[in-house]
């Protein structure tokens, strides 16, 4: 059983891709807008209403690969919109909204298999880099996701259990931003049941532990939630260049 999200405006989404209702899959429906990104959970599948918007449709296709997020895109089009699509739209694959639920069902294989490869053959994303090894480095900030621990300049982080996986998987999606709902899912699980305070408390607590120089990695979105935030390299070097300099100069 697969992860699904429908993005979509009609008013009926079973419409959409019929096919959809007859496969066992957990389906999601978001409306077709920017604010719906935030919303999706970071194992799904993308379906993208594409049919009668390609302008929206495409327009959200750029707004995901902004926000660097990796969520395959399953366009669902007309036959008229295959004139239009092309490989700059970032896809995964494309159907059409009369495909059979044999055809969608290989379809959604093929983009589960390519989008399964193990994390650390993936490209790194910008601002940190992973390693065979399992060290996430975004600057001089070091999470060793196999053996559990963190470093900052070379100097161990004593983090408890969740503050690590809570770090682990901000560092692992820098500049994205995750509600304190999905960061509660994610991190904790569908069996916690404590509140989204949780997650707030912990964030307080990663940032004491980061100290003031770091601190500012765990940004606040206001209203939505945190997202890491990769140091920046031009002032890194300014500042190892300062502390380098005889107090002097």
């Amino acid at each position: 059983m697969t992860d699904l999200t429908l993005m979509t405006s009609a008013s009926n989404p079973a419409s959409v891709l019929p096919s959809l209702a007859l496969l066992s899959h957990r389906i999601r429906v978001l409306p077709m807008d920017a604010a719906s990104l935030v919303k999706m959970p970071e194992s799904t599948i993308l379906f993208l209403d594409a049919r009668d918007d390609l302008a929206t449709a495409k327009t959200l296709c750029n707004l995901i690969h902004a926000s660097g997020l990796s969520t395959p895109i399953v366009l669902v089009l007309t036959e008229g919109g295959f004139t239009v699509v092309n490989s700059q739209w970032g896809i995964a694959d494309v159907v059409v909204a009369t495909a059979s639920p044999a055809e969608v069902e290989g379809r959604l294989r093929l983009v589960s298999e390519r989008g399964n490869a193990p994390a650390n053959t993936l490209p790194a994303t910008d601002g940190g880099s992973s390693a065979a090894d399992g060290q996430i480095r975004s600057g001089d900030l070091i999470v060793d996701t196999n053996g559990y621990t963190a470093s900052l300049h070379g100097h161990p982080i004593d983090l408890a259990y969740k503050e690590f996986e809570l770090l682990k998987y901000l560092v692992q999606h820098p500049g994205r931003v995750f509600t304190r709902a999905q960061l509660l899912q994610e991190v904790w699980g569908y069996d916690y049941y404590g509140g989204t305070r949780t997650v707030d408390v912990h964030i307080r607590r990663l940032r004491a532990k980061l100290g003031g120089e770091y601190e500012h990695l765990i940004g606040t979105v206001r209203n939505v939630g945190y997202r890491f935030d990769p140091p920046d390299e031009e002032s890194e070097e300014s500042a190892a260049k300062s502390a380098s300099l005889p107090s002097g100069e």
